[in-house]
């Protein structure tokens, strides 16, 4: 069953009588609803091509949550072959919420990092709603580790809230694995390629997004903070969170902007909820895009070329 945005009742709404009509047509097949399906159909395009044409931060932030939206595992399926995942960081525990492993993209061996939120209630609890511990990001230390001793490319998908800031997890060195992971990303010799796919939050998002390319989903966040965190801590009021949404520069236009990503990936009208296999495949293409220009560098000079890119956040503006 579709589950629909607050800002999305039109779309409900007439997707509503639709199906009614559907149902009725079923039930007595003398009655032929087949125009009026087809003229409420139009209706739907437009209403849906009208809306997401002028989504704001806070709409955006919305849809980057929705529950349909292909997550991690959904990449994974449609984009690797012989997909291996590896568990565990070797000190303490494994870590659902990032899954990593070795796979085959295009062909071509690579170490693949991600967060997974999980689709239901079962799958959710089991990845800690892709909220990782510090034991996943020193996982995915492990992995970043066995790529540059075996030349292989990293392909990270960001798509986290934030690091889970349970206390167990903070007397585990929740900072400390971040900001390991961080560097470990910025020293690696063999290219490194990330996108955003739904939420980057915080240190959580970093931490595995320090690449020579990042990408975001055209409808996807990144931030330093929830807006809901943010208002909260502005205005002691986190139903501000639209307005802290807004001002704090999150989309994917507003960070191209910035120069903090390379490039936006188009999501289909309606997001990628609606149509999961088309994004995969547009993702899937600018991921091997990069992997082709970044080929042509030697390891110092992949390694030089992503310090760089990040030395240079913030020069010009």
């Amino acid at each position: 069953m579709q589950t629909y945005l607050d800002f999305e009742k039109p779309i409900s709404d007439l997707e509503g009588k639709i199906h009614e009509l559907k149902k009725l047509a079923s039930e007595d097949e003398s009655i032929d609803t087949s125009e009026e399906i087809g003229r409420l159909e139009t209706r739907v395009r437009e209403a849906t091509r009208e809306i997401y044409s002028k989504l704001g931060a806070w709409e955006k932030t919305q849809v980057a949550r929705h529950p349909q939206r292909p997550h991690f595992l959904d990449y994974s399926a449609h984009l690797f072959t012989d997909f291996t995942p590896l568990a565990g960081d070797r000190n303490f525990g494994e870590d659902a919420a990032i899954q990593a492993g070795l796979a085959r993209f295009n062909g071509m061996p690579v170490a693949v990092i991600g967060q997974e939120k999980g689709h239901d209630t079962k799958t959710r609890l089991k990845h800690n709603f892709g909220s990782p511990r510090p034991e996943g990001y020193r996982k995915a230390i492990r992995i970043m580790e066995m790529a540059d001793r075996f030349h292989l490319p990293v392909i990270t998908l960001i798509d986290t809230a934030g690091a889970y800031p349970g206390v167990g997890a903070e007397e585990r060195g929740q900072a400390e694995a971040i900001a390991r992971s961080t560097e470990m990303c910025l020293g690696l010799k063999v290219p490194m390629v990330s996108v955003v796919i739904g939420e980057g939050g915080s240190g959580g998002a970093i931490a595995i997004a320090t690449g020579n390319r990042v990408y975001m989903l055209e409808h996807s966040i990144y931030s330093v903070i929830s807006p809901e965190g943010a208002a909260s801590i502005l205005w002691r009021d986190s139903t501000r969170a639209r307005e802290a949404a807004t001002n704090m520069k999150i989309t994917a236009e507003d960070l191209k902007g910035l120069g903090i990503i390379d490039d936006i990936i188009p999501e289909p009208v309606g997001g990628a909820h609606r149509e999961p296999e088309t994004v995969i495949s547009a993702t899937g293409k600018i991921i091997a895009s990069a992997l082709e220009d970044l080929g042509r560098l030697s390891g110092e000079e992949v390694r030089a070329a992503r310090r760089q890119k990040f030395l240079d956040i913030g020069r010009n503006l």
